[in-house]
């Protein structure tokens, strides 16, 4: 008796892609494995995506919608851009990978665009041009991308790391640090011991950095007024 192969469709091809990158990361991520995954045969899903790129904009479409529908847009401009990076780093944090993808697709999918339309609805009332304001929106969502990817990288590094040497990698730095004069190290080796280095990925780390961007753009507003 011929078995048949498990019923599947786009949502369980979603679920099953965010299953697979959480557990090997984007790196060692392929249609075949999911394939494997799903219990059917590669091509079974060609029918639904046309190639591993489709997939990857189906996911970043998905990731945009979860941020739109969990955004509340009260309040001004400031307020705005705040809620918005937060909500986004909160999305990107939740979906495995989701940076990577938000980084290796085009705004082609309705909730990206829409995505895309809400931050530049935030900058809308301020008197800054048009360039400036997609230029506002470009370098918030590369800060929140780039915040929540060093924190993913680091994190995995640490575990490879720990996996590798069966030690803390601050025990290996520690070392390192004690071979080097303070010429070379010592402003370094004073941050690193008195553990500053430990708010990198934290809210207080994310909320200083977006205070200073937002602070840029204020003072740029301000310079166009005089």
């Amino acid at each position: 008796m011929k078995k048949q192969q498990p019923q599947i469709s786009e949502d369980k091809i979603v679920e099953a892609s965010w299953a697979l990158l959480g557990e090997e990361g984007i790196e060692k991520f392929s249609l075949r494995r999911l394939a494997d995954r799903l219990g059917i045969q590669a091509p079974s899903l060609y029918w639904y995506f046309k190639s591993k790129q489709d997939l990857y904009q189906r996911l970043a479409n998905h990731v945009s919608k979860m941020i739109l529908e969990e955004f509340h847009s009260d309040g001004d401009w400031k307020e705005q851009l705040t809620g918005l990076a937060v909500t986004v780093r909160r999305v990107l944090s939740r979906y495995p990978c989701s940076t990577q993808l938000m980084m290796m697709t085009l705004p082609h999918e309705p909730d990206i665009i829409r995505f895309t339309n809400r931050m530049l609805l935030c900058v809308e009332s301020t008197p800054l041009k048009p360039d400036q304001k997609m230029q506002v929106a470009t370098t918030l969502m590369n800060y929140v991308f780039y915040f929540v990817l060093d924190h993913y990288q680091h994190e995995r590094n640490v575990s490879a790391i720990v996996k590798e040497n069966k030690v803390l990698p601050g025990e290996d730095m520690i070392r390192l640090l004690d071979t080097m004069g303070d010429a070379e190290a010592g402003l370094f080796r004073r941050m690193f011991t008195n553990g500053l280095f430990e708010l990198m990925g934290t809210d207080t780390a994310f909320e200083f950095g977006l205070r200073l961007i937002l602070l840029g753009i204020e003072q740029v507003i301000k310079e166009q007024e005089k």
